[in-house]
Parts: structure tokens; sequence; C-alpha cells
């Protein structure tokens, strides 16, 4: 820990003529795992599609392991080690499981390959030649991840994806950002569920109107527990 990965500055994001971020300062420590809360609104989702270039226009600066990256298109921005998992997900339904698998490219520096990708998600490996409609959605979410972690990205945006899913699989999840984790990879989540996300998270940012209002970290949660009650209503 202590070598900045990501470091984000008076970032603002537009979507057409709606300002959605007015001024996002954080930065993510290679290794870490930090959490943005909030409640719906507060700019969680854009802060992370303004880091791969997905929104209409941003301003400010984001750097990438020291490397300027705010006027990047978003191809090159993944090219530098990011992986973005939507809410939607954005599994291709016609293909099966793993053909979904097969798609970034198959000598992608660092990148899991598919028997690793089997060891972490075993369900996946059941369900390979299943098509990707036929897939629960507990399983969809891990698919998504683990195309991801084909590309050989090691920072890992992960936008709600415990969100509307079963307990079991929820624990699935987290389990999986343990062991990721472990393997050095450095991870940005929005998370709704706060259960899943406060043993997870090294650290904790509460974002309010497009700004980030409140940073703490794992050892400082009890003690915030009633101003998190108050900005999210958890």
């Amino acid at each position: 820990m202590g070598t900045r990965f990501l470091e984000v500055k008076e970032l603002q994001g537009w979507y057409g003529e709606s300002h959605v971020l007015h001024g996002v300062n954080f930065h993510v420590d290679e290794g870490e795992v930090v959490t943005l809360l909030g409640r719906n609104g507060a700019g969680r989702t854009s802060t992370l599609r303004a880091i791969m270039g997905l929104i209409g226009s941003r301003k400010g600066s984001i750097k990438v392991r020291g490397t300027e990256a705010i006027s990047l298109p978003t191809h090159r921005i993944a090219r530098m080690g990011l992986g973005y998992c939507p809410e939607e997900r954005g599994i291709f339904s016609t293909l099966s499981c793993e053909e979904n698998l097969m798609l970034p490219p198959k000598q992608a520096e660092g990148g899991m390959s598919i028997a690793q990708i089997y060891d972490m998600f075993p369900n996946l490996k059941e369900r390979a030649n299943s098509q990707g409609t036929r897939l629960s959605g507990g399983e969809q979410q891990m698919l998504a991840v683990a195309r991801i972690l084909r590309t050989g990205a090691k920072l890992l945006l992960l936008d709600e994806i415990s969100e509307g899913l079963a307990p079991v699989i929820v624990q699935k999840l987290a389990e999986m950002v343990v062991a990721l984790r472990k393997q050095g990879y450095t991870i940005v989540m929005v998370e709704q569920n706060f259960r899943f996300a406060a043993p997870l998270a090294d650290r904790f940012l509460v974002m309010e109107h497009g700004r980030i209002i409140q940073e703490f970290t794992q050892a400082q949660l009890p003690d915030r527990m009633a101003q998190l009650h108050e900005y999210l209503g958890v």
C-alpha cells in the first residue's frame, strides 16, 4: 500500500447540459478496496463513468499510476489497467457463458486464463455452455466481473454488483472481492448494500450532490455509523 494507482482531482462531469460532478477529489492506493457510498443521484456511478471516459464531458485531473488520463478515449484508459463493470452487466445473451469469456483478447497481459476464472467461479464452469440469457442474475454478475479479469485489468470499478441478488450469491461476491484483494487487485465499489460493503472496504467515501463530503477508514467505521444513518438512511 502507499503507491497511488488512481488520483482524481477537481473532477467535473456533464451529461449534455446537466452538470453532475462538482469537483470530486479522492485517491486509491494499489491493493486497496474503496467504497463510494451515497444516496441515489449522489454522483457515484457518474464518477466511475467519468474515470472511464463514458460521460458526456469532463474536466479536472484523473491520473492512473501518475499518468494523466482526463483527455484519453475509453479504450486507451482501459489499456492502462482499468476495468469497469456497469450495473447493467452487458452480457451478450446470444453467446454462451464461455463464449462471453472468450471475447476479451486472448493474450491480454496479466489477464486470467479460462482455467483460473473457473477456479474462482465454479458456477461459471458448470454453466460454460449455457446461453447468457439462461444464467441467473448472480451468474451474470460473476460473468461480468470474470470477463474484466480476462482483460488484465488491475483496477476494478464495480457498480452495484450485489444489487437484487440472493444473500447466498452476495456472500459469494464478497468472497470474490476478498480473494481479488489478496491477489493484489485494486477495487473501487459503488454500493447501496451497506452490509455487503462494510466488511470489505479499507476506506469509505461518502458522496452527496456530485462531490465527496466525508472520508473514513474501516477502523473509524463504528464511530461514523450515526453519521452514515443520516447521510444514507442505512
